[in-house]
């Protein structure tokens, strides 16, 4: 990094799903930027997460000459199956919507990402954490990070906050000029990664004992997901256990077995919704898990930091181009606008479909009644279906 640059565009902080895609969006349109990660390239590279990508999500990947290995490898998953009671209801996305979802697992994403970033000769750094940002209200914001040692500067003229919710960039803003508005879930997910044949289909399931869920990554993985209390320890559960206890809440009587194999990962998940409005400060602006985070019953998380992507890469091609800020100030509105309609499709799901111990009846009844209205109804079916295959990349105002 001795000859890192001093200067650029736009600044980007953090080497996820949404600083990568902004990098690649913003070259296609000759502007210059510099990503900055915290963390170390292998460590990016594998960090394990879903793997369910939406049509308008592969369709910007292919435009953006991205999606190579995807398109290879990935699955393509034109139904969701509700398995309630035991009882199967499927969601034929393709026959509800004309559109289905691809399976690929995002951290084989991120390789592509990073890998295309590189062979471009793009000024790509790990192990730079940024610390500060001074002068968001100036016409050159300067993003402060160390790398090899030293303390060192970006001056830039747009800075990308891609780095999470508890990353710096949300930090950065006054709290006076900020609110998050958030909820979280009396529950969490404890996930398993499984060396063991999955099913065809994406199952989502709801039992007396709590939900579940079971999910592809290749034909010999799967990834597989309990309801559990949210301070649950994931090494206090036994591999037998788990496996009970995914066998117990997604069988079909009469049907086959769950095919069982080795864990080679356990995770806990905590399940909230959480949204920072504005996602604009000055020259700052808030894309994917630092704006928002969206329980994953929707698989709907790296989803919407591409959404948040689109918005303001054509934003910025506007300002850069021409020097109108316009789409810059209507960036946090239109993309609000989105994700607050992808935040009640994921806090339904949720709530619709976990059981929670102590919940008045009244409240109970009412998710049993919005149950069967979806199993019983097209038209609820094709609601589902509209927002499990992706709202339209920038929704009307």
């Amino acid at each position: 990094m001795h000859h890192a640059p001093k200067r650029t565009q736009v600044g980007i902080i953090g080497a996820g799903p949404a600083g990568l895609v902004l990098s690649h969006l913003l070259a296609r349109h000759g502007i210059d930027s510099v990503v900055l990660e915290a963390r170390a390239r292998a460590y990016v590279e594998n960090r394990i997460r879903a793997g369910v990508l939406e049509q308008t999500t592969v369709d910007l990947l292919r435009a953006l000459g991205l999606a190579g290995r995807l398109e290879r490898i990935a699955e393509d998953h034109p139904g969701v199956v509700l398995r309630i009671g035991g009882a199967d209801t499927v969601i034929d996305l393709r026959a509800l919507t004309g559109r289905s979802v691809s399976v690929y697992s995002q951290h084989l994403l991120v390789q592509d990402l990073i890998a295309a970033r590189l062979a471009a000769g793009a000024p790509l750094y790990f192990d730079a954490p940024a610390y500060a940002i001074d002068g968001l209200n100036e016409a050159q914001p300067v993003i402060r990070y160390r790398a090899a040692g030293e303390d060192r500067t970006l001056a830039c003229d747009i800075v990308a906050g891609c780095d999470g919710f508890h990353g710096i960039s949300r930090a950065a803003i006054p709290a006076t000029a900020l609110r998050v508005i958030e909820q979280t879930y009396p529950f969490a997910w404890l996930g398993i990664l499984a060396e063991a044949p999955p099913a065809p289909d994406i199952v989502y399931a709801r039992h007396a004992e709590g939900f579940a869920l079971a999910s592809r990554r290749s034909d010999q993985v799967g990834r597989l997901y309990l309801q559990c209390p949210p301070d649950t320890d994931p090494a206090s559960w036994e591999d037998a256990r788990i496996w009970d206890a995914l066998s117990a809440r997604l069988a079909v009587p009469g049907g086959p077995a769950l095919a069982r194999g080795p864990i080679l990962q356990k995770t806990l998940t905590p399940l909230r919704s959480a949204v920072a409005e504005p996602m604009r400060h000055g020259r700052l602006f808030l894309l994917g898990d630092a704006a928002h985070i969206v329980p994953p019953t929707g698989a709907k998380g790296l989803n919407l930091a591409v959404a948040d992507v689109a918005v303001l890469g054509a934003a910025l091609a506007d300002f850069f181009a021409a020097g109108s800020t316009g789409g810059l100030d209507a960036y946090s509105d239109r993309a609000l606008a989105r994700i607050w309609r992808v935040q009640r499709f994921s806090w339904w799901m949720t709530t619709m479909l976990h059981p929670v111990p102590g919940r008045d009846g009244f409240t109970e009844r009412l998710h049993a009644a919005e149950l069967a209205q979806l199993l019983e109804s097209e038209a609820s079916q094709r609601a589902l279906a509209e927002n499990y295959v992706g709202l339209p990349l920038q929704a009307a105002l």
